[in-house]
């Protein structure tokens, strides 16, 4: 088991995506995804142990997941197990970043237990992405959540998501309130945006820093910028790269961030700016070699 205070606990949904496949406009491959088991998948690759608590269902579709996490190195012992077949995800990359229209209802990936119990073992905790705003997981990520503030690092990934079955006001009230939990909060400028769509990115970022915690924000090919509790911001460039594929680039910059403050850091979220830098310049690195190929799977950087 890779509990331990190296270790990582990521809870959320393990699911399917449909994706376009470039020389034929009407097929979409099949491809393992999910936010949240993208990180732990990029964990594992950069060398942190890291536990998985989703679900997995009874279909062929979660045995290829399975194969994708074991492989990877990711302990399964928490994750549930179901007869329920698994939530697809179809992807419509466009100019300005992949849509998703989803598949959730009736299937085994939003249905786990909250794992409060176990968020002491762990030196953190991840959560965020469709479950913590799809039912009933959406209650088990809350749960685990506030035990994970007062136990561990709790670190954030809104990861908003827009869908038709998803309600908009309640989704978004619950990642306000994870962030207003988190000590790490992890969120794109679109996130930001739809968030708290009164205010710039910046300044949201800025007061959520200003309330203790560690924030970093992703701005696509404008690179991204870390706020810390005392000090200015920082931001790096993007790492200039031919693009193939840009999903799963910002779970990618996700794992970047948590193995390099549990490698680095020791877990700590109070940095000086140059250590922030180093930490974005990893992160940043991590997304990079995941957005010059197809499939979702990082490598760490050579300086690591």
């Amino acid at each position: 088991m890779n509990d331990g205070p190296d270790g990582v606990l990521v809870l959320g949904e393990a699911l399917v995506d449909l994706v376009p496949v470039p020389s034929e406009p009407d097929v979409r491959r099949a491809q393992p995804g999910g936010a949240p088991a993208n990180v732990a998948v990029g964990l594992a690759r950069l060398g942190r142990p890291v536990a998985f608590a989703g679900a997995l269902g009874g279909d062929g579709f979660a045995r290829s997941i399975e194969r994708r996490l074991a492989d990877a190195g990711v302990d399964l012992t928490r994750c549930a197990r179901s007869d329920l077949p698994t939530a697809l995800a179809v992807a419509d990359p466009g100019e300005t970043g992949t849509g998703y229209h989803f598949h959730l209802q009736s299937t085994a990936t939003f249905r786990f237990p909250d794992r409060a119990a176990d968020v002491g073992r762990f030196g953190a905790v991840y959560v965020g992405g469709l479950a913590a705003v799809v039912e009933p997981a959406a209650q088990a990520v809350a749960s685990t959540a506030q035990a994970a503030a007062r136990h561990s690092l709790l670190v954030v990934d809104p990861n908003v998501r827009a869908d038709r079955t998803i309600d908009p006001r309640r989704g978004l009230g619950l990642l306000r309130d994870l962030c207003a939990l988190a000590h790490v909060v992890k969120a794109s400028d679109e996130d930001l945006l739809r968030l708290w769509p009164d205010r710039d990115p910046d300044e949201s970022c800025r007061r959520l820093a200003g309330e203790g915690r560690l924030v970093v924000m992703t701005r696509g090919a404008r690179g991204a910028a870390a706020y810390t509790p005392a000090g200015a911001p920082v931001s790096v460039p993007a790492v200039p790269v031919d693009v193939v594929n840009t999903i799963g680039a910002g779970d990618a910059f996700m794992a970047g961030v948590l193995a390099w403050l549990g490698t680095r850091a020791g877990w700590d979220r109070t940095l000086s700016p140059d250590r922030a830098v180093s930490m974005l310049e990893c992160a940043a690195q991590v997304a990079a070699s995941v957005v010059t190929q197809t499939g979702t799977e990082p490598t760490a950087p050579a300086h690591a």
